[in-house]
């Protein structure tokens, strides 16, 4: 009899930790997933951004090849989009799990458009400019890219809250803390002072 209950014992243990396997694999599975959701959209943020960086040298020099324009703002623009350059050259995914190292790469987007958007308040003083086939079509693009950082970035930090939600809710918390998987808090954007007033595009209309 003794044998026959550790064997029951046994077999209880042998099923209650297939289950936990099974729970444990299906908890794992789930976190990679929000996990992976979370990086595959950090690489859309990142695309909305270079698509900026790669619009400002056309717009720089159609600004610069139809009038005699301010060059501390130009050299504002061009400075700033150099040190969005450096930050985004380290801004791998990891980037999203130091909410340090995600605010210096936000600041140096900011500064960026900051910069543009003084270019715009600039350029009103020449309606030359507005005239000019490229530079209308750089400013539809350049709106359009705006529009969809902003959308890109919500995106982002909503992907990013469910993840953060699942990692700190029952049971994946309890595998996290038994097993020391390596799931690490997203850090968010954060609304910027201003932010309200993005930069604007206006044709004069």
């Amino acid at each position: 009899m003794k044998n026959v209950g550790c064997l029951a014992v046994v077999g209880v243990l042998v099923v209650v930790g297939i289950v936990a396997a099974i729970a444990g694999a299906g908890v794992y599975n789930g976190l990679v997933t929000a996990q992976q959701a979370v990086d595959s959209q950090w690489a859309n943020v990142q695309g909305a951004y270079q698509r900026r960086a790669d619009l400002i040298p056309n717009l720089v020099a159609t600004v610069k090849g139809s009038a005699n324009f301010e060059q501390k703002t130009l050299e504002d623009v061009v400075k700033a989009r150099a040190q969005v350059g450096q930050v985004s050259a380290q801004a791998n995914p990891t980037i999203t799990n130091d909410p340090q190292a995600l605010q210096r790469f936000q600041a140096a987007q900011d500064n960026l458009s900051g910069a543009l958007g003084r270019l715009l308040v600039v350029v009103e003083r020449y309606p030359e400019l507005k005239s000019v086939g490229n530079f209308t079509n750089l400013m539809v693009q350049l709106e359009g890219t705006e529009n969809r950082i902003n959308v890109e970035r919500k995106h982002y930090n909503d992907v990013a809250q469910a993840y953060n939600t699942r990692i700190h809710r029952v049971p994946a918390a309890w595998f996290i803390g038994l097993l020391r998987w390596s799931f690490a808090p997203k850090a968010y954007f954060q609304a910027a002072a201003g932010s309200e007033n993005a930069p604007k595009v206006d044709f004069g209309t």
